[in-house]
């Protein structure tokens, strides 16, 4: 399979191990990371023509992927609790 392009450690490579501390401890942001990882794959399906779909509905996905791309980068923007 080939790789798939904007993985969170990608996007947020600075925080990667936060990530995987953050899925493993917090249901919220798992959910969260869960749905962008879904949506990041429907559109690499949509982009290779894996899955063709009209413009609008790959347009509508990109959206929900920046969306969650956003709380994702505000929860990762929050001070560590300790």
């Amino acid at each position: 399979m080939s790789h798939t392009p904007h993985q969170l450690a990608e996007e947020f490579p600075d925080h990667a191990e936060r990530i995987h501390d953050l899925k493993e401890s917090d249901a919220h942001f798992a959910k969260l990371a869960d749905e962008y990882q879904e949506v990041n794959r429907e559109i690499h399906r949509m982009e290779t023509e894996v899955e063709p779909v009209a413009t609008h509905i790959e347009e509508d996905a990109r959206k929900r992927r920046l969306a969650l791309k956003d709380a994702i980068a505000a929860y990762l923007g929050r001070p560590v609790s300790t």
